[in-house]
C-alpha cells in the first residue's frame, strides 16, 4: 500500500447504505445514511446506516491498491503504510502441523498497529478536501495511529481516550504531537464526546464506523493478501473484533475482488472476541444487540457498543462466517505460545485472533489455508503481557556466580 511515483488511475466511487441502498456522493460532511441514521432507536445499539464505498468502474488487476480508494494517490503520504509481510513460521507450522498456516503481521506498520491502514486514507482523504484537523476517541491504537500519521501530513490531531488506556499507547500520541485529551470513562464515552467535539468544531471524525473511510483503509489488508497469494483466496481469516471494523474492512476487500470479476471465492472469515468483551458474537447468536460493559485485558477490542455491529453481522450471515469467544487466560497464553514459536511478540487484542484459532483449530483440515491477522505490537501494553510472566528476581554480580548454579 506504499505510494509509488506514478499517478494512480483515478476511478468513480460512491456511498451506499448499507441498511436501505440509499445511494450518496462521498464529501467529508457525510458520515451515516442521512435517512436510516435518524430512526430512533435505544441507546445502547450500533448505529444503523453505515455507509459502504461502491466502485463504479471496472478495475482489470489488483496489483495497484491505490485503484480500489476513493483518494486519488497524489494526496497520500510517501509513508510506508501497509505491505506486511504474510509469512509462514517455521516451528509454528511444525508444531500445529498446519502446513499452510500463514501470520499477517500488520504490527509492522510505521506506529505499530494494522490501525495506520485507516488513518493513512482519513489523512489523504482530508489533504485532499484541504482539512487540517481530524478528530476521534480510541482505546489507544487508532489514536497513536492517526496522530503519527497526522503528525507526518502537518494535520492536527485531537484525541479523546479513556483513562484507562495503557501507558505506552497516551506517551506515543503524546510524542506525535496530538493534543490528547482523556475522559472520565471507557471507550463508548470517549467515542460520544469525540463526536460532539466534531460537530461543535465542524471538523473531520476518524471515529471508527461512523466514517465510512475507516472501513475502506482496512480494506486494503485483504487485497494484500490476494496480492501475495498469487491471486488466490485463503481458506480461513482470524480476525480480532471489538468494534467489527477490521473484521467488515477484511469482508470488504474480498468483496470488492469477487464484484470486480478478480476472485470468485469468500474465505471463511472468523470473528474472534474476548468473553469480556463479546456484543457480536452474541448478537450472532441471538440476533439482537444488547447491553454488556466490557472488561478484557485486550483493550484495542474492549467495546460496550460495536459500532459497526450491524454491518459485521450482515456480512456473517451473506458469507457464512464463523464466531470465536477465548477468555483472557487463553489470550495471555496464544501471546506467549506465538513470541516463543514465531518470534512475533503481538499485544493482547492482537494475539486474541491466534487464541481463536487454537481453539477451533481440531475443527480445521490441516491443509486449508489459514491467514492469523496480528494487529498489533506487544509493546504498546507491557502491563498486560506481565501477567503471565515471571520476572527475574535475583541478580549475579559475576559470571562465576552464574556457571556455578549449573553444576
Amino acid at each position: 500500500m506504499s505510494t509509488h511515483t506514478e499517478q494512480a488511475t483515478k476511478q468513480n466511487f460512491h456511498y451506499r447504505c448499507s441498511v436501505c441502498d440509499g445511494q450518496y456522493p462521498i464529501t467529508p460532511e457525510l458520515m451515516l445514511c442521512p435517512n436510516c441514521s435518524v430512526i430512533p432507536q435505544s441507546a445502547d445499539q450500533p448505529p444503523r446506516g453505515i455507509l459502504d464505498v461502491v466502485i463504479d468502474k471496472k478495475i482489470k488487476s489488483s496489483a495497484n491498491i491505490f485503484d480500489f480508494l476513493p483518494v486519488e494517490q497524489e494526496f497520500f503520504l510517501p509513508m510506508p503504510v501497509g505491505n506486511t509481510p504474510l509469512w509462514r513460521p517455521p516451528l509454528l507450522k511444525q508444531h500445529l502441523e498446519f502446513k499452510n498456516l500463514f501470520i499477517k503481521d500488520d504490527s509492522l506498520n510505521p506506529t505499530g498497529s494494522f490501525k495506520d491502514r485507516a488513518s493513512f486514507l482519513v489523512s489523504a482523504f482530508a489533504n485532499k478536501h484541504k482539512i487540517n484537523e481530524i478528530t476521534l476517541a480510541s482505546t489507544g491504537n487508532a489514536g497513536s495511529s492517526m496522530s503519527g500519521v497526522g503528525a507526518a501530513a502537518g494535520q492536527k490531531i485531537t484525541l479523546f481516550l479513556p483513562k484507562s488506556a495503557p501507558p505506552a499507547k497516551i506517551v506515543q500520541s503524546i510524542k506525535y504531537g496530538a493534543n490528547v485529551i482523556t475522559v472520565d470513562g471507557n471507550y463508548d464515552f470517549a467515542f460520544d464526546i469525540s463526536l460532539e467535539y466534531s460537530k461543535r468544531k465542524k471538523i473531520l471524525s476518524r471515529n471508527t464506523a461512523y466514517n465510512p473511510l475507516t472501513i475502506e483503509g482496512k480494506k486494503t489488508v485483504s487485497l494484500e493478501i490476494f496480492n501475495q497469494l498469487d491471486s488466490n483466496v485463503p481458506d480461513h481469516v482470524f480476525v480480532p473484533t471489538g468494534d467489527g471494523v477490521i473484521i467488515t474492512g477484511v469482508y470488504k476487500g474480498f468483496a470488492d475482488l469477487i464484484a470486480l470479476g478478480l476472485s470468485k471465492k469468500m474465505p471463511t472469515i472468523h470473528c474472534v472476541q474476548a468473553t469480556g468483551s463479546d456484543a457480536i458474537n452474541r448478537a450472532w447468536a441471538s440476533g439482537h444487540f444488547s447491553k454488556i460493559s466490557a472488561n478484557t485485558i485486550a483493550d484495542s477490542i474492549s467495546v460496550d457498543i460495536p459500532r459497526n455491529g450491524w454491518r459485521t453481522l450482515k456480512y456473517l450471515k451473506e458469507f457464512k462466517g464463523q464466531t470465536v469467544t477465548v477468555s483472557d487466560e487463553e489470550i495471555l497464553q496464544a501471546q506467549s505460545y506465538l513470541a516463543q514459536n514465531s518470534g512475533i511478540f503481538a499485544e493482547p487484542a492482537a494475539a486474541t485472533s491466534f487464541a481463536g484459532f487454537l481453539r477451533v483449530k481440531d475443527s480445521i483440515s490441516k491443509n486449508d489455508s489459514v491467514i492469523i491477522l496480528i494487529t498489533g505490537n506487544g509493546l504498546k501494553d507491557i502491563k498486560s503481557a506481565m501477567l503471565n510472566v515471571k520476572m527475574p528476581d535475583k541478580h549475579i554480580k559475576s559470571i562465576d556466580e552464574l556457571l556455578s548454579k549449573t553444576h
